[in-house]
């Protein structure tokens, strides 16, 4: 299995929905909020230059799959787990944890693109970039 990049998120009062339990989006929002913590826990950004280009990460994919409610204040526990590096694209896994539960697991694939003047061009990954991401790819 590859090896976790983690981090904690308390449930915020405006991340629950009438129902009192975090809404459906929110687990999107952490998903982004995990995924740009991990880039800059490797030196980098979600948006960065790269050989005088300025690079971004679309997502072309996202799924969630829901197994318990969380609530407002429950701490979880987001682990990113880099599943494949490809050439373009980097696809990830995103495990929801409260108090060792398993609550939601989330998947997210990005495709490494140019930011040009009307949208995106994709482009191969940086070497340097290409060369953390298979790091935090590997077995533990």
């Amino acid at each position: 299995m590859a090896k976790a990049f983690v981090i904690k998120r308390r449930a915020h009062f405006a991340d629950t929905d009438m129902a009192g339990v975090l809404h459906f989006a929110a687990y999107y929002r952490f998903m982004e909020e995990v995924e740009h913590a991990f880039w800059r826990s490797h030196g980098h950004s979600v948006m960065s230059e790269h050989g005088g280009r300025e690079i971004g990460w679309p997502r072309v994919a996202t799924s969630c799959e829901y197994f318990a409610p969380v609530q407002f204040e429950q701490v979880l526990e987001l682990a990113l787990r880099v599943m494949r590096v490809g050439n373009r694209s980097i696809t990830y896994e995103i495990e929801f944890r409260h108090e060792g539960r398993r609550i939601a697991l989330g998947r997210s694939t990005a495709v490494c693109c140019e930011v040009i003047k009307r949208g995106f061009r994709p482009i191969a990954i940086p070497e340097p970039l290409r060369q953390a991401l298979v790091a935090a790819a590997e077995t533990a």
